[in-house]
């Protein structure tokens, strides 16, 4: 909550981390703990639970709130927490963020309702719901068309930004990077605009973003916020070395469906106790795990230990 009354800190490397799960399919909260403590460690600015990299439409409101809880008592107030809150169904998506705004949450990440592919006034009407309920907790949208079948326009996200004090960012995992300027253009730079998509990251920060949501900082954490700061300082150069040294992670994390890649990399690690995703996924097939190899050996050095950035 420390960070709440003031989102516009809410600044750099945000961690979207995985979901753990045992070999038999539950919640590993044990794991979820020791990961926060990783990411912290290795100098993430932020945390998120429950984007797309947590498989939350495979959890139960419950277990994606447990989820929420563990990260939250973990987190203390270090740094900011941002948990993904949204569902396809709006009782839930207004549950789980009132779980989020109890336990203190920073801000929600309330991803676009999925599979009902609403119109734009739909869209507007359902952030509407949730900036009214919540009017002390910032809100933040999730905009990540390939999922969802629907992408929130710049013209929508100024409408919630300009009518709603507590509308303060939108998170774009949209590979049109046209799209993301427009959002800034629209609404002015003070809204806050994050990158979900991980090549999109550094350039982003040229059009005034707030940083990233990126998938790979579950692998490579001090890197992804290290890129940040570089950047954040002026040495531009240094922070475009570590952007393309992350090339072969990225592919990685997308050799089969994300989190999966990601998971089996953390549990050869150590860091969860399993490579377990939740159906309708599956963990990496042979050929996957071959190409998966290839690429770690390639981009494995940035997964180094906390401080080692080659």
């Amino acid at each position: 909550m420390k960070f709440r009354s003031d989102p516009s800190v809410i600044r750099g490397s945000i961690a979207p981390v995985v979901t753990p799960f045992t070999a038999d399919g539950a919640v590993d909260h044990d794991s979820l703990r020791a990961l926060i403590r990783f990411q912290l460690e290795s100098g993430s600015h932020g945390i998120s639970l429950g984007g797309s990299t947590g498989e939350p439409s495979a959890q139960s409101a419950a277990e994606r709130i447990a989820g929420m809880r563990t990260v939250a008592d973990e987190i203390g107030d270090r740094v900011p927490f941002l948990p993904g809150t949204g569902s396809a169904k709006l009782d839930e998506t207004l549950e789980i963020t009132a779980a989020a705004h109890e336990l203190g949450a920073d801000a929600a990440l309330v991803i676009t309702p999925y599979y009902a592919r609403p119109t734009q006034e739909a869209l507007y009407k359902w952030y509407s719901t949730v900036a009214r309920e919540f009017p002390d907790l910032p809100v933040v949208a999730y905009n990540v068309p390939s999922r969802t079948a629907v992408d929130i326009a710049p013209e929508t996200v100024k409408r919630l930004f300009t009518d709603f004090e507590n509308f303060v960012g939108v998170k774009e995992t949209t590979k049109d990077f046209e799209h993301f300027s427009r959002v800034l253009h629209a609404c002015g730079r003070s809204l806050l605009v994050w990158s979900g998509i991980e090549l999109l990251c550094l350039p982003l920060l040229a059009l005034g973003g707030a940083g990233f949501v990126s998938a790979v900082s579950n692998l490579a954490p001090t890197a992804v916020a290290r890129m940040y700061e570089l950047w954040e300082a002026g040495d531009f150069e240094a922070a475009r070395d570590i952007h393309y040294a992350l090339h072969p992670l990225v592919d990685l994390l997308f050799v089969e469906t994300n989190p999966a890649p990601a998971k089996w990399v953390l549990a050869q690690q150590g860091r969860i106790a399993s490579e377990f995703v939740r159906p309708p996924l599956i963990t990496p097939t042979d050929a996957g795990l071959a190409q998966i190899r290839t690429l770690l050996a390639e981009g494995g050095s940035l997964t180094a230990p906390i401080g080692v950035v080659q």
